[in-house]
């Protein structure tokens, strides 16, 4: 999962950021608003964890541009305001929660995950589909009982397909998903189709998989 956080303060951005990524979340880190509007004007992140105080401007007019623009970005308002009046105007403008400092980084934790769940729909920390299961926050894949021996790109790939089932996902939307800033990458590279090869030779070795769709030009899609 691709996560944007914003955050002034360059010593809570830094353990949140570690944390996450050894969690296994891809993050970046902006630390004012304007940084923040910039942002998302160029890559789509699956979630945002936004603070209120920032030195440049409010936090609710980035949470009032991400839900004009990017419905599918939760936002997780993360502030030293513990009024409930505060809490109450974020809620209303879109965010899906709402954390007052000073937090957890494992509550940090459970709550970004349980926002992801609830984006997609999930009611459990696993997804089935044609008998393959997911386990989304120990990142294995099984095969009946059997683990499947997946590298960390092939998981990431996998997983994002599966939240998106019944859609076409394109290789632009892919790259950015797994590897970040898209404006660092080099869109005439292949790597989204090897790595998709080599998914598909794992899972093809215990199951037919015709349900995992290549859209000619476009990317790929996983059929329920």
């Amino acid at each position: 999962m691709n996560v944007l956080v914003v955050e002034d303060y360059q010593e809570l951005a830094n353990e949140m950021v570690d944390f996450l990524s050894k969690t296994g979340y891809l993050c970046k880190w902006v630390s004012s608003q304007k940084q923040a509007l910039e942002e998302i004007s160029v890559n789509e992140y699956d979630v945002m964890l936004l603070d209120l105080g920032l030195p440049d401007g409010d936090g609710f007019e980035v949470l009032k541009h991400i839900r004009k623009k990017h419905a599918k970005t939760a936002v997780i308002v993360i502030t030293a305001r513990g009024e409930l009046n505060d809490k109450i105007d974020g809620l209303q403008l879109g965010a899906d929660d709402y954390l007052t400092k000073p937090f957890a980084l494992t509550e940090l934790g459970a709550r970004l995950f349980a926002v992801i769940r609830r984006t997609h729909g999930l009611t459990t920390n696993e997804i089935e589909i044609h008998s393959f299961k997911i386990q989304l926050q120990d990142y294995r894949v099984t095969f009946e009982g059997e683990m499947i021996n997946l590298t960390k790109k092939e998981f990431d790939i996998f997983q994002y397909l599966v939240l998106n089932k019944n859609r076409v996902i394109t290789r632009l939307q892919l790259t950015e998903h797994i590897w970040g800033d898209i404006l660092e990458l080099n869109s005439d590279s292949n790597f989204i189709d090897v790595h998709v090869r080599n998914l598909r030779k794992k899972l093809e070795k215990y199951a037919k998989i015709d349900w995992f769709e290549t859209v000619r030009n476009v990317g790929y899609r996983i059929n329920m």
